[in-house]
């Protein structure tokens, strides 16, 4: 179960940690370091120019949905609904523009890019399963390149395939794992991750398209 336990509220708070580093309390000890990231040229010498301006032109920052990974790190956190009688499971983020994403647990399969349903958009399409009861597996593909996949700000392109393996080690910690395979920016795939708590709490509301204060005070050059 990956939501508060019955009679109970609370989620996920999802607005720290990352996928490289093994620093911290919530990065996962097996988490790469900067200059192990098998980023291709033109994608690391992206990476330090969006290091470089202090993230001003992160598209978050203007209220665009948080694809892959950033769902898992952005502030006021998330909440994941098990749906079995759907064969689905709901993430909804709490920050942001309140992202709700689907994750089909039906056993479909991902379209194909010569399907006309076939949409490159910025969650992608995700398919799940349970492995050894404990652990939810999302293969996601169809992603577009309007976003940053990660706070930090790894580039990507349009052949992303996202593995993520999300399990609730105990009541109040949520360990996320990432799989990055995407051959137009990386020379191999590549693992990060980090720890997430629950909070007791309910979400507080708030819609970064009616309170966004970032986009006027971005700094960087």
């Amino acid at each position: 179960m990956l939501s508060a336990a019955p009679g109970k509220n609370g989620f996920w708070n999802s607005g720290t940690g990352g996928l490289h580093g093994k620093g911290g309390a919530m990065n996962l000890s097996t988490n790469l370091e900067l200059d192990e990231i098998p980023f291709q040229p033109w994608a690391r010498a992206l990476y330090d120019e969006r290091r470089r301006d202090q993230q001003k032109n992160d598209p978050h920052a203007r209220c665009l949905p948080p694809g892959g990974p950033r769902q898992f790190h952005t502030p006021y956190g998330l909440l994941i609904y098990e749906l079995p009688e759907m064969q689905r499971v709901l993430i909804l983020s709490g920050g942001g523009p309140r992202t709700w994403r689907v994750v089909y647990m039906d056993g479909r399969p991902h379209p194909s890019e010569d399907d006309g349903d076939f949409v490159n958009g910025f969650l992608g399409h995700s398919v799940g399963k349970w492995e050894n009861k404990d652990t939810l597996v999302i293969d996601t593909v169809g992603f577009n390149e309007q976003f940053w996949f990660a706070r930090a700000g790894y580039p990507h392109t349009e052949a992303l395939h996202l593995t993520e393996r999300i399990t609730r080690v105990d009541y109040d910690t949520l360990k996320y794992e990432a799989t990055i395979d995407d051959p137009g920016a990386y020379t191999k795939p590549w693992t990060g991750g980090h720890n997430i708590y629950f909070v007791e709490e309910d979400f507080e509301e708030y819609f970064c398209q009616g309170n966004n204060r970032d986009a006027e005070h971005l700094v960087g050059e």
